[in-house]
């Protein structure tokens, strides 16, 4: 496993812990935020890239 596929996992982890926040205080904002996490967590678990190479090919779409 390399570190990219690491901080995938870790990011899945936060990102839903920012969903449930989001929504226990109804910020629209921050669980938008964790759902965001979350996906970009998921590609790099699977894909192993660069949260940076990620998001960037996101805003591309």
């Amino acid at each position: 496993m390399n570190s990219d596929t690491n901080e995938g996992k870790w990011k899945q982890i936060k990102g839903e812990f920012k969903e449930k926040v989001g929504e226990v205080t109804n910020d629209k904002s921050t669980q938008a935020e964790g759902s965001l996490d979350k996906v970009i967590g998921q590609i790099q678990e699977k894909y192993g890239e660069s949260r940076e190479t990620i998001e960037k090919e996101i805003k591309s779409w």
